[in-house]
């Protein structure tokens, strides 16, 4: 296989398990995101334990996407690409922050000593909740909209891998990403709203173009993907 079809096709499944695994964890945390009295219940939880291993997998797909990407772009504009490595380790970090937390909660659940009363620890699942939800927004949408986005988005034009009217979503469905997460930090918007998923459309369109582009087409060979491509 031709080693640019090959880089984008490992480059394509990558970001395709970003959606494989981040989608199914919704359902396996409801019951601890959407229940107030979760942690009162007692006994381990497989469920959650589930959704924090696809969570795992996810934080790996993201950092997996940027570092196959990087010896093909890093000729656009090294700082960017490499500013693209590190807010995708960084998105990473915070998802595996959320993971803890929940997986804290779980822990407590199922071994809390006898003697702590049921508000004492209802109160703490509260706040390991709330810790987890404001990881998903630093994380998830700053990030991608940032990373994703304008970054990816911006190497992708300049690069030619993608046609540039695709790559034209992400430097447009970034910004406007970032801008749902700014509203959502100072209380404008709420999270999971009909207002935020508006903001943040052009950046999953763009993320799903990119995957199913990179893996039927395959990144094209101009421009700094042809250099590289002969050089291999």
């Amino acid at each position: 296989m031709d080693p640019l079809r090959k880089s984008s096709l490992i480059f394509g499944l990558f970001f395709a398990g970003t959606f494989i695994f981040s989608i199914p964890a919704l359902p396996f945390y409801d019951l601890i995101l959407h229940n107030s009295g979760y942690i009162l219940e007692g006994g381990f939880d497989t469920r959650v334990a589930t959704g924090a291993l696809l969570e795992i997998l996810l934080a790996i797909c993201n950092i997996a996407t940027a570092i196959v990407l990087f010896p093909l772009v890093r000729r656009v504009r090294e700082t960017v690409a490499l500013g693209y490595v590190a807010v995708r380790t960084v998105e990473s970090v915070m998802i595996l922050a959320g993971v803890i937390s929940l997986m804290s909660v779980v822990t407590l659940r199922a071994t809390a000593p006898p003697q702590v009363s049921p508000e004492v620890l209802s109160l703490a699942g509260q706040m390991l909740v709330a810790f987890h939800d404001w990881t998903f927004m630093l994380g998830p949408q700053f990030c991608s909209g940032f990373g994703n986005g304008l970054l990816l988005g911006y190497l992708m034009y300049r690069s030619g891998l993608v046609p540039r009217r695709m790559a034209l979503l992400g430097l447009i469905g970034g910004p406007l990403a970032f801008l749902g997460g700014v509203l959502v930090l100072f209380g404008v918007l709420e999270q999971m709203s009909v207002g935020l998923f508006a903001l943040t459309a052009f950046e999953i369109v763009w993320e799903l173009s990119i995957t199913f582009y990179a893996i039927v087409k395959g990144f094209r060979p101009i421009s700094v993907a042809g250099e590289l491509a002969v050089q291999h």
